[in-house]
């Protein structure tokens, strides 16, 4: 199983919206709204890296009000 921490960056006032879509989406084992330099952290687990890159693309990064992502692959 390959892990992933996406760090993401929203709009202001889409915290909530924004995490609650995480929460939904199949990937994602784990989400929380954080204080410092991001909004939201969010644990995503895939069988492969292909798997893990698609998720964070095309599901994540397009989910409205997401301003940017850093991601994080765990290697142990």
């Amino acid at each position: 199983m390959n892990i992933a921490l996406v760090l993401i960056n929203t709009e202001a006032g889409f915290e909530e919206a924004i995490l609650e879509k995480l929460k939904k989406t199949k990937n994602v084992k784990e989400a929380f709204i954080v204080y410092g330099v991001y909004d939201i952290i969010a644990k995503v687990e895939a069988e492969d890296l292909e798997e893990l890159r698609s998720v964070i693309s095309t599901r994540l990064r397009r989910i409205e009000g997401v301003k940017s992502t850093v991601t994080l692959i765990v290697i142990s």
